[in-house]
């Protein structure tokens, strides 16, 4: 844990925060490349690119807030200090994708292949992100007994788990989006239809961030049923159905598609 990476005369530089615009930096990265493969636009993916990371933001701050109503509504002003850390990952898809949808509709441009484009990048950012919130001391695990259990001090951490041994959850994650950006870069170049990158990750990052749930230790999140379903657990089994969907609807225009060339 180390919240403060340093300072420029009055001004921290948080870590948080640094690791986040190092994702995002990364993430544009993916996009300008994946764009020029996939022949589009690249300043109009850049474009859109910024405003989702507005959206999603603004999104995962949202629901991140919505999991503490009751501790925001004692003290509003800290809806904004969005330094300390504070966002429900799953906030950020859930707003960006209808913008995309409206922004591809709106440009003319084809949604699937922005899709595509889309989940690598979102992946290797995000698995900057857990590791600022290991540096904040938020997104932690529960208490374990194994040699890689991390202390944390934080604010953010219950009083009942400061300073002793927890799954380093952030980084658990971390790892596993690494492993899916490889997976979903893997899925790009050999990908046989549009959409085939997107439908991945929307079954793929549902069972990861499932499973990690398990480990966690702060209550904050929220449930849906106490100590037994998360709000995240809750809500990724709606993605992982809807990408089970687009799925089934993705491989029946391909099988629509390439049934008049067997025929020939």
């Amino acid at each position: 844990m180390h919240p403060l990476l340093f300072k420029i005369g009055p001004i921290p530089i948080h870590t948080y925060g640094f690791l986040i615009a190092i994702g995002f930096l990364t993430a544009v990265s993916v996009y300008k490349r994946l764009a020029i493969r996939s022949h589009l636009d690249v300043d109009r993916i850049l474009d859109l690119t910024f405003w989702c990371l507005l959206v999603g933001f603004l999104g995962a701050r949202i629901l991140f807030i919505l999991t503490r109503l009751s501790y925001f509504m004692q003290d509003p002003i800290s809806m904004f200090k969005v330094w300390e850390g504070g966002l429900v990952f799953l906030g950020g898809p859930i707003a960006v994708v209808p913008f995309i949808y409206w922004y591809t509709r709106k440009y003319k441009m084809p949604l699937w292949k922005v899709l595509d484009i889309g989940a690598p990048g979102l992946a290797i950012g995000h698995a900057f992100g857990r590791l600022g919130c290991l540096s904040a001391g938020c997104c932690y695990g529960k208490p374990t007994g194994s040699s890689w259990g991390v202390r944390l001090y934080s604010d953010l951490v219950d009083p009942q788990y400061r300073g002793i041994p927890l799954h380093p959850t952030q980084l658990y994650e971390a790892g596993a989006l690494l492993v899916l950006f490889l997976g979903l870069m893997y899925v790009f170049k050999r990908k046989v239809f549009d959409g085939q990158v997107a439908v991945t990750y929307l079954l793929a990052y549902p069972v990861i961030r499932s499973v990690i749930e398990v480990f966690r230790g702060d209550l904050i999140r929220g449930f849906v049923i106490d100590e037994v379903l998360s709000t995240s657990q809750f809500i990724s089994i709606f993605i992982f159905l809807a990408g089970s969907i687009l799925l089934w609807v993705r491989l029946k225009k391909v099988e629509r598609e390439t049934k008049p060339l067997a025929h020939r």
